[in-house]
């Protein structure tokens, strides 16, 4: 059977592409590929499960107006489908004069972005979070929480529903473009599709390759690393905790965020994984640990990044030390605290400069648009983000 269209990947952005491919033309036939025996097992299923509202991002930045967008798409999605969430709001606290100055900045940018914010002096901060130590903070009311395992799990009915084919534990083995079709191997079927869309997060690149398509980048995994505080610390806070972010820094920094089922969570650092998809420490994988070092870009990244790796690691390999981190703006804390660790992974697109890629990167062929990297916060921005890729498939955006 001949597809109108294949999408590769079920996480949160193939499915919403999905479900942006059927509003834009509705009755077209359209399956999903997944590789895994269930949706969202990836980056989707592992993320930190907040709506970010925008405020880190560059003004008038696609970033910044995805996100607005998408917070708003996601918490309407959310109340259309039942889907528990909490718009809880998130403190960015400042510990240091430096920090302060950096506070500042955001400021500016929050004003341009038209995104709500309130500012808060020690006292003030103290008020709101009895637990949290700092100088000052920003409150940013819009930012919610939510579990974005069950917004794909809604995405994939919706998709259903509508004629819609998802296929799990479908491994793709071959893709190939050829005259007025593009002919896919996955789990030991043959798909047909008129035109393919690759969201692949962490094999974004091999499928790219497989395809045949010419690609200037890899991904290189990055574990982010978290403990689950006990349920006797659950109400340590009332919002979500972040420090002001250093804008040298890819990461945000280990922060207190609260989860909808009730719990809290400290982290995560940023450090380099060994599998891309080992999610358990120590995680290693012969094939990606290849693909890495024998990358160019690779090596060109670790010379610019040395320091905040290592950094980083010292964090990965020493409670103390990670518990440090979190004693800055949450000195209650304690070695007790820091209960069951967990672990996420982003996909870091990096390019053979050594350049580390912070925006959006497609591939596209006359069948194929290939979704190359889609930055955080991809989760929050997911709707709006498959409306782009539909445009940019059909050549309408």
């Amino acid at each position: 059977m001949k597809h109108d269209y294949c999408i590769i990947g079920g996480g949160i952005v193939g499915l919403a592409t999905a479900m942006a491919l059927q509003e834009r033309e509705p009755g077209a036939s359209l399956v999903v590929l997944e590789k895994e025996k269930g949706l969202a097992r990836h980056q989707t299923g592992h993320n930190s499960g907040v709506i970010h509202a925008g405020i880190y991002y560059q003004p008038g930045s696609l970033k910044a107006k995805l996100c607005r967008a998408g917070a708003e798409a996601t918490k309407a999605f959310c109340t259309e489908n039942r889907i528990p969430f909490e718009t809880c709001g998130k403190l960015l606290v400042a510990t240091s004069p430096t920090e302060m100055e950096r506070m500042e900045a955001l400021e500016g940018r929050a004003r341009q972005n038209e995104i709500e914010f309130i500012r808060l002096d020690r006292a003030a901060l103290n008020a709101a979070e009895p637990a949290v130590s700092g100088l000052g903070a920003l409150l940013v009311p819009a930012t919610g929480i939510v579990d974005y395992a069950k917004v794909c799990a809604a995405m994939a009915a919706r998709i259903i529903d509508r004629g819609g084919t998802i296929l799990t534990g479908a491994t793709v083995t071959a893709i190939r473009e050829e005259g007025d079709l593009v002919r896919v191997e996955a789990g030991g079927e043959t798909i047909r599709a008129a035109k393919l869309v690759a969201c692949a997060g962490l094999q974004s690149d091999r499928i790219a390759e497989l395809a045949g398509v010419e690609i200037e980048h890899r991904i290189v995994p990055f574990r982010g690393e978290y403990y689950t505080l006990p349920a006797s610390r659950s109400q340590i806070v009332r919002h979500l905790i972040y420090p002001i972010p250093d804008p040298d820094l890819p990461f945000l920094g280990i922060h207190l965020t609260r989860t909808i089922d009730g719990g809290v969570t400290v982290g995560p650092n940023a450090v380099l994984g060994f599998a891309r998809e080992g999610y358990i420490k120590g995680s290693v994988k012969v094939g990606d640990v290849l693909d890495m070092a024998t990358f160019p870009g690779f090596w060109r990244m670790a010379r610019h990044n040395w320091r905040s790796a290592l950094s980083e690691f010292g964090n990965s390999v020493s409670k103390p030390r990670y518990l440090e981190e979190c004693r800055k703006y949450c000195p209650d804390l304690g070695p007790a605290d820091l209960g069951r660790p967990g672990a996420g992974i982003r996909a870091q697109a990096v390019m053979r400069d050594g350049t580390l890629v912070h925006d959006f990167l497609f591939k596209k062929t006359e069948r194929m648009l290939h979704v190359c990297n889609a930055p955080s916060p991809a989760a929050t921005s997911s709707i709006p983000i498959g409306r782009m890729i539909v445009d940019r498939l059909l050549g309408t955006g």
